[in-house]
């Protein structure tokens, strides 16, 4: 039934019995019954069907306001067209959108009196066409634009629809609060003016043309108690960061001007430091009502949107470690550019996380500083969308377009994200349409290539102005009071210039908080302490290889667990996987949480793993986890299966491991290879954070890892790049070859006093080889060895072979198979910091070899050889280190699995045959 029929049987049924009908529509057929005259003879259609279509097509209209609304709001705060070279919109693309007009939609003028339904949210919910179109156009053409209708959720629409239509749109502000907006406003100008006046020259990207960001955040904040928020995590562009640190995170005018001075003193930075626009800090900021909430800024390096999964990680971390599973009491905010929200890849990688039961956290506000431009790149050049937010289209987010230098709408939008996060869940973004006062950097000259932008923005007020207008004209603050608050506060700001530049700031707290207190940055060679009781480990083995009763165990898996329970059990001995789940286990069992994520870890890439089980004969997913059921006072277990992404997985994880350092945080590559779609976060923040920021972490990367035939993209995790990247002990880089080994080192990560992260080689092979096993007494009383020495007679060994990883077994192999004791093969599996001292002792055990050929299955210009000559060359300077290998190469490993086996049997004859090695010319 259409809506016409179903509106003409109501009408009939009134018309029997008015009161069959609800209120509502009783009270409309009564107002369209008065309303009729005597038809004329041209009429075709009887009243109430000739009403029932003026109603759809209003109800046309009024949906299409709000669905294409936004295109028509009064957005640009330099104007709604200056030019085609620089607006927002697309001029070939206008005449494809529906107008917002009478015409548009066949509906007369003569209507504009006549009432008609609004729906619901609208009051009130019945009016003259004029006032409903006037009230629409507010709503959704003022200062602030919604884009909504791609949400299909139908509780989501009604809300915001409801939200919207009752306020209109419309800000209602009492003068205290207006007078805090405009005091946010005065200030931010002031110190953006005063570090432009005192620091001419250098780089700040200054926050003018977007300061109604600041009063935005303000209230954000300041809301944390109405809404029940203890933790905000906030992650920022360079633009306007210095400002939002002083305002917001209220660092100290003299430690910003320190920044600029380099007035420091040693120690200070801690390593290398970072420039001023890129650092950190946290602090619990004072809320209007004199509560305070923690707010943290993560630090991040210039690669632009970087740090959005990291802020994720980190109130992921937050919310699990207080337990907050509902995910509303930790708010994670994202501040945005809008040529790289639309021009980074990791931007929607990050959205597609904020559903996934392993990484989401409740929802993000993202904040975009929508300045129209890139560095010199238009829009129009730099997308292919009219707006920069269609990235976040893909998922049920609201859109919030909003007037820059209209900070009320501003601060009014921020709220209403804020209640839509906290009721829905989910992220929300507001685009702030600005601009940007000078070039990308104070040290750029933007009128090269937009000129006529440019002169506009010369001669536009500031939104201080403004809005210090439209204060002054209602009462808010007189404009004597406007420049007393000014002045107040620059006078303050010149006198923490003069202390800044007489009176070195000797530290910045850079802290990590309380749960760093007691852990050092520092690495340190000193033995772990990782052995676990043989009953613990007994203990764990018998409960994950036992099914509960009345599960229905995949039948391949089952004869997998019985294997493995038997093994243990009869000969005491593990393989690879096993190490790890009893290492996992054991950790657990004394109170230290472990995570582990990465693409198909739960099961394992190799199918090595399982430490999920799904029960085959359940109509609905039905998982079990051993490991998450040892014992009611344990720690917590997870173990998450991640999308198919590096990027933002590894961002995250990173900054999970920076809030909890007592836990194991551990990401797996598919294979090692793909490990390099993280090089952002690998060379930017787990490499050199702690150098630049004071931030430490204890992640832990699992990376795949060894030559075996399967071509170029699944051989070799990049260990040479690693390598590249040490210094300073900055990680630990690990290539171990038993089951012990490994167990060793997954627990000295989290026993050791200090955290760096540890980059470790996995097996693919190896994990079903049978020598790759280890005795239960090697996990009960041992610990991680940073060289492996041979089992030989040292009086016998004419060659010395240094290897590590896989290639050891290849040439254990040989060895075996030429029935040979002559070489002794020693691995290193600790690489980085490098083992000098348990090197030196095992090589003191063969004074007769003053030469020692290092062996690697990887091509020559990848993996450890120029590391390792490198390093000989500095410790053992008396001792020849040769290079035995595949030749140089641009990629990792052949793509024919024969020529594979050629060159990998040749390797492996060269390296202990009778012939003399060939190409030892010792050089990298």
């Amino acid at each position: 039934m259409d809506n016409v029929s179903y509106i003409e049987d109501l009408y009939r049924e009134w018309q029997t019995n008015p009161s069959i009908v609800s209120s509502a529509w009783d009270a409309y057929f009564r107002q369209t019954a008065e309303m009729q005259v005597a038809p004329s003879e041209a009429t075709a259609q009887p009243p109430v069907r000739d009403m029932a279509f003026r109603q759809g097509r209003v109800d046309s209209l009024l949906w299409a306001y709000r669905d294409i609304g936004y295109l028509y709001a009064r957005l640009n705060p330099l104007g709604g067209d200056y030019g085609p070279e620089h607006d927002y919109l697309r001029h070939e693309d206008t005449g494809v959108y529906e107008k917002l007009t009478l015409e548009e939609f066949n509906i007369s003028e003569a209507d504009l009196d006549t009432i008609f339904f609004a729906g619901r949210a609208m009051k009130p919910s019945r009016a003259p066409l004029r006032e409903i179109l006037k009230a629409f156009q507010e709503t959704y053409c003022g200062a602030i634009g919604v884009e909504f209708l791609h949400i299909q959720n139908k509780h989501i629409r009604r809300w915001l629809i409801e939200k919207m239509e009752s306020a209109r749109n419309r800000p209602t502000l009492d003068a205290g609060q207006k007078r805090i907006i405009l005091e946010d406003l005065l200030r931010t100008e002031a110190l953006e003016q005063m570090l432009g006046r005192s620091f001419v020259g250098q780089k700040r990207f200054s926050l003018e043309g977007s300061e109604a960001i600041i009063p935005g955040l303000h209230f954000l904040v300041d809301s944390a108690n109405t809404y029940g928020i203890e933790d905000f995590v906030i992650g920022t562009t360079h633009r306007g960061r210095l400002a939002i640190l002083s305002t917001i995170l209220h660092m100290t005018p003299e430690e910003i001007f320190s920044r600029f001075e380099e007035n420091f003193q040693a120690g200070m930075s801690h390593g290398t430091g970072d420039v001023k626009y890129h650092i950190g800090y946290e602090t619990d900021h004072i809320l209007d009502d004199s509560g305070t909430a923690h707010i943290s800024m993560v630090a991040n390096a210039s690669h632009l949107e970087s740090v959005d999964a990291i802020v994720q990680g980190k109130a992921r971390a937050l919310q699990d470690k207080k337990g907050n599973h509902e995910r509303k009491r930790i708010l994670p905010i994202l501040l945005h550019g809008d040529a790289a929200f639309s021009g980074q890849g990791v931007v929607a990688e990050v959205f597609n996380l904020s559903h996934l039961p392993g990484f989401a956290t409740g929802g993000t506000i993202h904040i975009i500083i929508n300045n129209q431009i890139g560095f010199t790149t238009p829009a129009r050049e730099g997308r292919s969308s009219i707006f920069p937010t269609d990235a976040a289209k893909a998922l049920p987010v609201p859109i919030f377009h909003v007037n820059g230098d209209d900070p009320e709408a501003v601060v009014y939008v921020a709220d209403l994200a804020l209640q839509f996060r906290q009721t829905f869940g989910a992220d929300c973004v507001l685009d702030v349409f600005c601009y940007r006062r000078h070039g990308h950097n104070e040290t750029d000259e933007p009128s090269f290539t937009h000129p006529h932008m440019y002169k506009i923005i010369g001669s536009h007020p500031g939104v201080a102005t403004i809005y210090g207008q439209r204060c002054a004209e209602t009462g808010v603050m007189t404009k004597d009071d406007q420049t007393a608050v000014t002045q107040k506060y620059t006078e303050s700001l010149k006198q923490a210039l003069e202390t800044s530049r007489s009176e070195p700031i000797s530290q910045i707290d850079t802290s990590q908080g309380p749960d760093w207190a007691r852990i050092s940055s520092q690495y340190s060679s000193e033995p772990v302490d990782t052995a676990v009781a043989e009953s613990t480990l007994r203990r764990i083995a018998e409960h994950i290889t036992k099914v509960p009763e009345d599960f229905h165990i995949h039948p391949i898996l089952g004869r997998i667990l019985q294997r493995k329970r038997e093994t243990f059990e009869q000969k005491a001995m593990v393989d690879w996987s096993f190490a790890e789940a009893l290492a996992f286990g054991s950790l657990v069992l004394e109170g230290i949480p472990v995570r582990l994520s990465g693409e198909d870890c739960v099961r394992g890439t190799f199918s090595q793993r399982h430490l999920t089980w799904w029960d085959t004969q359940s109509d609905q997913p039905h998982p079990y986890t051993a490991l998450q059921t040892l014992d009611a006072g344990q720690a917590e277990f997870s173990v998450f299966d991640s999308p198919l992404s590096e990027y933002s997985v590894v961002g995250f994880e990173y900054g999970y491991s920076l809030v909890r350092p007592q836990a194991l945080v551990a990401w797996e590559a598919q294979f090692g290879d793909f490990a390099n779609g993280a090089q952002v976060i690998i060379d930017n923040y787990i490499a050199s954070a702690q150098s630049k920021w004071g931030r430490s972490s204890g992640l832990v990367l699992l990376l795949p890892h060894g030559s075996e035939g399967q071509g170029p993209d699944h051989s070799s995790a990049h260990l040479e790049r690693f390598l590249q990247l040490a210094a300073g002990n900055n990680m630990q880089i690990c290539n171990a070859t038993t089951p012990a080994q490994y167990f060793h080192l997954l627990r000295r990560q989290v026993k050791a006093k200090y955290r760096i992260p540890l980059i470790l080689m996995t097996p693919k092979s190896l994990l079903r080889h049978p020598k790759v096993i280890s005795a239960l007494g090697e996990l009960a009383g041992g610990a991680f060895g940073q060289v492996l020495d041979d089992s030989c007679e040292p009086d016998q060994i004419e060659r010395v072979l240094l290897c590590s990883g896989k290639v050891y077994y290849d040439l254990l192999a040989q060895r075996e198979a030429l029935d040979k004791a002559d070489a002794a093969l020693i691995r290193i599996e600790q690489l980085y910091p490098f083992p000098d001292e348990a090197l030196g002792a095992c090589l003191a055990r063969y004074p007769r070899n003053r030469e020692v050929t290092w062996v690697q299955e990887e091509p020559r210009n990848y993996g450890a050889w120029a590391y390792m000559h490198e390093r000989f060359a500095r410790y053992f300077p008396k001792i020849k280190l040769r290079y035995l290998g595949r030749d140089e190469s641009p990629s990792s490993e052949t793509g024919s699995h024969k020529q594979y086996q050629a060159e990998q049997k040749k390797l492996v004859e060269d390296a202990l045959g009778a012939t003399e090695v060939a190409k030892a010319d010792g050089k990298p």
